[in-house]
Parts: C-alpha cells; structure tokens; sequence
C-alpha cells in the first residue's frame, strides 16, 4: 500500500490550482490535477481522491510525490509517453511533407488531410499530426504585395522621418479617402447577442448607395478631420483640402502624408498648393498603404462601427460615420510608428530577392 504524503501549499500556489480546476479553456488532464492536489493538499486520502475523481490510487499517488518535486511546473509539463514509438509516422513524414510541398491534386490548387490521405493510402489522423508537426497549412495563403516604386528608398526616408522625427511648429497629418463604402440594410430584423449565442443577421442585404469618406489623422494628437462626399474625384479632394486649411492652425505648416492616387496630383490641386505654402504633400511609394497611418484608423471605424451595421440610407450611414468621428476626437489616441529604416529596408531587400529567386525558377 503507497501512503498518502502530505502536501502544504503557498496562498500563491493555492489560487492558481483554483484557477486551474475552474477552468473551461485548460486540458481536461490539466484540470483533473489541480483538483486532485487541491484535494490532497485539505488531507483526504489516496483511495478517497481516486473514488471522487474516478481515477486509479496509483495515479493519484503518482501527481502527489510529481507535485512535490516540480510544484506547479510538473503538473503542466508533459512527459514523453512509454509507449510504442510511431515508427510508421516517421517512415511516412518525409513522403508526406515531400507531396504536400512540391504537388498537386490533379483537380484542385492544395491538398486537404483527406485528399492526400486518400492519396497515399493513410489515415488522415496521420496527415494531420505530420502537417502539424512541420507547421504546414495548404489552405491558408497570405498576400503581399512589393512596390517596383523607382523612388521606392527616397519616399520611404522621408516618410518615416517624418513620423520619427516631425519638424517643429508643423503638424503632421496621414490622409486619404476611403470610397464605395456601402449603406447595407438586412432584409429581416437579426436576434440580439445573449449569453450562450452570438447575434444573427440575414444572408442577404438592400444596397441604398455609397460614400467616401475623406480623412486626416494628425500625427502628434490623434485628432481626426473627416468629411463625406458623394464621388472621389479631385474636386471633392480640393474641398478635402480647404477644410484641412481652416481646421488647423494658421500658423503652423502642414505636412499631409497621401498615396499616389491620381487625384491627388490634378493640375488644379498642385495649382491650389501653389497658393498655399504652408502645406506640404509627401506622397508614400506605390503599392504601399502600410506606410499611411490613417489605413490602420480606416480599419478601426469599418471592423467597429460599419461592418455590422445596418444602414437604411447613404444618410444615416453618414451620421453614424460622424458620431464614431465625434467620439474619437473626445478621447483621441495617437497612433505611434516604432519601425525604425533599419528594421524595415532589410525586410523589404529580402523579399525582393526571395521574389526574384521565385521567379527565375
């Protein structure tokens, strides 16, 4: 008969095992333990742990003497098992990795567990824990996209040193427009959000038109200049820059950070530019969104505030833009860049070359 060794705990172990044995996210087996030193540390025995949690006495007296040596570490690290080793998963791994890499099906872009299961004549159990094993994903793809810009360097210098090092008695301001977004109503009224489900809403929607809503996030502050136009041409983008003029202090000069849309550059703006010195446009390299601040604040207002909304007109659209706007300029939070040249222009020569190598093979 193996005698029940006392266990003593900490305040601080004793919470955590608590924690632990409440639980619905941790392992089943990692709860399971916590409950049983919990219930080892009150001083019930082996044979009465084993009968409450259905277990066997020698694995409760085995968890005792574990948690005694390691404390907590051993009661979430996994021993190797005693077992068989897999030895067919070892003699298939590298077939498996070799088909799924450098192949094919022959109606279909990537293999799934099943189909190269099928394939090979395995169990799809198999596929899946080598998959695992070697981190591969047939079904996920991730984009990117590399700008061929000429002044690709020079725009880049002068973007982030503008974000790293703003010039004084000046703002600095990310704009650009965000156009077509769409006043979508559903054809039925959704159920609301409960405890145990999350809310509904119809498949199908009602399209009641579009608008673009033009914005400047200022760098130092937060503050956002918003304003909704019907279309995007340069006309809307001159007002755009007319009311960035009278919104922001006279006798600072403006540095706006914008894309390369075509708009931007009309005859008619570079002409209105002319006559407004104070401000000046720093334009980001082609096929380069991620270096424009206001992308990720475009981001925020449609994941919080459009996406699962329902809008009965472009109006109403609208006026929910300007409450989110109102709402962000009442506790404006600004968004920092800490991504220093020499951290990105390594990353960018690498995926040149990668691409390179990808193309010539």
């Amino acid at each position: 008969m193996r005698r029940s060794v006392e266990i003593t705990l900490t305040a601080e172990e004793r919470e955590t095992l608590g924690v632990w044995a409440r639980a619905r996210s941790l392992p089943a087996r990692q709860v399971l333990r916590a409950r049983l030193v919990l219930m080892a540390a009150e001083g019930q025995r082996n044979a009465t742990i084993a009968d409450k949690l259905s277990i066997d006495p020698v694995t409760v007296w085995r968890w005792r003497k574990r948690f005694l040596a390691e404390r907590l570490v051993g009661l979430e690290r996994e021993r190797p098992g005693r077992g068989p080793k897999p030895t067919k998963r070892r003699h298939w791994a590298q077939t498996i990795v070799r088909v799924t890499l450098d192949t094919t099906p022959p109606n279909a872009t990537h293999w799934s567990v099943r189909t190269l299961a099928d394939h090979l004549g395995l169990d799809k159990s198999m596929v899946q824990r080598v998959w695992k094993a070697h981190n591969l994903q047939p079904h996920r793809v991730e984009t990117f996209k590399l700008s061929r810009d000429p002044q690709f360097i020079e725009k880049l210098i002068d973007v982030v040193g503008l974000y790293l090092r703003p010039p004084e008695h000046a703002l600095v301001l990310c704009v650009d427009e965000k156009s077509q977004i769409q006043a979508l109503d559903r054809t039925q009224p959704g159920l609301p959000l409960k405890r145990g489900r999350c809310g509904t809403r119809t498949h199908d929607y009602v399209r009641h038109g579009t608008t673009t809503l033009f914005a400047a996030l200022e760098l130092a502050e937060g503050k956002l200049i918003g304003k909704c136009f019907q279309r995007h041409r340069h006309q809307e983008w001159l007002a755009f820059l007319k009311l960035i003029d009278r919104q922001t202090p006279a006798e600072l000069d403006l540095h706006l950070i914008a894309d390369n849309y075509a708009t931007h550059k009309h005859p008619k703006v570079q002409a209105w530019l002319a006559r407004h010195p104070r401000v000046h446009m720093h334009f980001i390299p082609t096929s380069s969104a991620w270096l424009n601040l206001i992308e990720r604040w475009f981001r925020e207002i449609i994941t919080k505030r459009i996406r699962h909304g329902a809008f009965h007109s472009v109006p109403a659209l609208e006026q929910a833009i300007y409450r989110y706007i109102d709402a962000h300029n009442d506790d404006p939070k600004p968004l920092v860049w800490t991504a220093d040249l020499a951290d990105i222009l390594p990353r960018i020569i690498r995926a040149h070359e990668t691409l390179q190598t990808v193309q010539s093979s």
